[in-house]
């Protein structure tokens, strides 16, 4: 896994940290340690965060 997949899907959704903490309900320091690459999630996480930001992003450019 690339240590910022989860930074670059969360840019290009347009969300802040803080906003992706509160839309998926995942702590914030925990969002910071992925990012940072201090800690990796399990495979089926990483997979539903991806897909979920993925599906913000393409919203997001319909509006």
């Amino acid at each position: 896994m690339e240590q910022n997949i989860f930074k670059e899907a969360r840019l290009a959704a347009g969300l802040t940290r803080a906003a992706m903490s509160e839309l998926m309900e995942i702590p914030l320091r925990t969002l910071e340690n992925w990012e940072s690459g201090n800690r990796i999630p399990p495979k089926y996480v990483e997979r539903w965060v991806l897909k979920e930001l993925k599906e913000i992003e393409s919203r997001n450019q319909f509006e």
